[in-house]
């Protein structure tokens, strides 16, 4: 079963900056990500949200590629294209996977203009490892189906303070030594 997680950042910076982090992350096996989208809220209240997946372009080429295909068994290449490019571009727009795009949009009305929210679909995580490596990185939890421990244990890793590492310092040259 997959939980889903909404945080709220003062910027769209920083939002990237945690959805990279968890995406190095999946790259270790520490957590395995269904969806990670951020929706940025402009100074006009428009919403916009910046998917990992363009299932647009995704589909364009893809259906690029079987017209094509198709195409050539018909003996025209560049019309069997051209459908291929109009019908694949169609259903990428009409797919969606992952988080739900209306809900997103409805759920970010609630962040201030000019900041933005991370929606994370986790499949798996190995919680301890991955609440350390998120310490310190701000935001705040707007909602998610984690229970009321976990999402306690998240709010606080990301309000925790990273911990300085202040070089020992030498101690002073003593006279006559």
């Amino acid at each position: 079963m997959s939980d889903l997680v909404v945080i709220a950042f003062p910027t769209e910076a920083k939002a990237e900056e945690v959805r990279q982090k968890l995406l190095a992350m999946q790259k270790e096996y520490l957590i395995e990500l269904g969806d990670a989208v951020i929706a940025v809220k402009d100074s006009n209240g428009n919403i916009k949200l910046n998917q990992l997946i363009n299932t647009t372009a995704a589909g364009a080429a893809t259906g690029a590629f079987w017209g094509t295909l198709i195409g050539l068994i018909f003996l025209m290449p560049l019309a069997g294209a051209a459908l291929g490019v109009a019908s694949g571009t169609l259903s990428g727009y009409l797919t969606d996977v992952g988080i739900n795009d209306k809900w997103m949009k409805e759920t970010a009305a609630a962040v201030q203009p000019g900041t933005a929210a991370l929606f994370v679909l986790v499949r798996k995580v190995t919680a301890d490892k991955v609440l350390e490596k998120l310490k310190g990185e701000g935001g705040t939890v707007l909602k998610t189906s984690l229970d009321h421990t976990k999402e306690a244990a998240l709010q606080a890793a990301l309000a925790a303070v990273k911990e300085a590492v202040v070089p020992a310092a030498s101690p002073p040259d003593l006279p006559g030594a």
